[in-house]
């Protein structure tokens, strides 16, 4: 098919280079515009944009599809279907039409749960047993779509950067098999009972919360892995957890540390790091950083 492809973070780009090896005809790519990034603050492509420009495929990074020139730009691509995934910009009806198949966004839930920006992170932090991709036909609601096709896998103590590798692979393959027979998967109108939105991370979500049930906690650190990274302050400095465990309760007063491996009590339960990264350094297990970094019995966190 003649494929618009649009989409800018890393989960996008397994999908991305599905298409072009099973042989569509990917006639342009858009992406978000580069953003400054790193301690240079240089102006950096997405890895959409980067990929795209490696495979010798148009780019195209508009702030915004609502001008009419921008429009007009999208429709003379004459592109069988345009095929979405973590794009970041709303589009408008003129680009949902333009199309001939209109647009299919690969989205990382069981629609309706989790409609929005951070599906795979609300899911982990609601502790869902399990999720999936839906292959979805663009509306214009957000979400809102029928689905086409869907897949789903085990939440199973998996971060969200695991989750999203599992997704994006999947979302690749029923992505291929829908645009290989569309007719095959006629859209399914969603349920109107289930609905949650996945609203976009505040980086302040992420700092561990220990007044709560320690399986929140937990759930925190693996939503936020890789980013923005869980943490937590402790002598002035903050430590970002990548990964833990829960043990039962040990007693202790919320957020103090009531061992000698960096124990910390909740409210209810007692989360221990296990995966660390103090600011500036690399990774490292919780009590090789301890030998250098002592946190004794009785340290308040927050």
């Amino acid at each position: 098919m003649r494929i618009i492809f649009m989409g800018t973070p890393e989960f996008a780009v397994p999908i991305l280079q599905a298409l072009v090896d099973a042989g569509h005809d990917v006639v342009a790519s858009y992406s978000q515009p580069p953003r400054r990034a790193g301690r240079g603050k240089a102006l950096t492509p997405s890895p959409v944009h980067k990929l795209a420009e490696s495979l010798g495929i148009a780019v195209r990074v508009p702030e915004s599809l609502r001008d009419p020139a921008v429009q007009a730009e999208f429709a003379a691509l004459n592109a069988d279907v345009a095929v979405v995934a973590a794009y970041g910009l709303l589009l408008p009806r003129a680009v949902l039409d333009a199309p001939r198949l209109g647009c299919l966004n690969v989205h990382g839930s069981l629609l309706p749960r989790w409609r929005g920006a951070a599906p795979i992170q609300r899911a982990i932090l609601a502790g869902d047993a399990e999720t999936g991709v839906g292959i979805m036909q663009m509306a214009a609601g957000m979400d809102t779509g029928p689905v086409r096709l869907e897949g789903r896998t085990p939440v199973a103590g998996k971060t969200a950067g695991e989750l999203a590798i599992e997704l994006s692979a999947m979302g690749a393959r029923l992505m291929l098999e829908v645009l290989a027979d569309p007719d095959a998967y006629p859209p399914v109108e969603q349920a109107s009972e289930g609905v949650t939105h996945a609203a976009k991370i505040d980086k302040a979500e992420a700092r561990l919360r220990f007044d709560g049930n320690a399986v929140d906690a937990e759930r925190q650190v693996r939503a936020f892995n890789p980013a923005p990274g869980a943490f937590l302050e402790v002598q002035g400095e903050r430590i970002k957890i990548l990964s833990a465990r829960v043990v039962p309760d040990g007693g202790g007063e919320p957020g103090t540390v009531i061992g000698d491996r960096l124990e910390i009590a909740c409210a209810d339960g007692v989360l221990v790091p296990v995966l660390v990264q103090r600011a500036g350094r690399g990774v490292t297990s919780a009590d090789e950083m301890l030998r250098g970094f002592a946190i004794p019995k009785g340290t308040r966190v927050a």
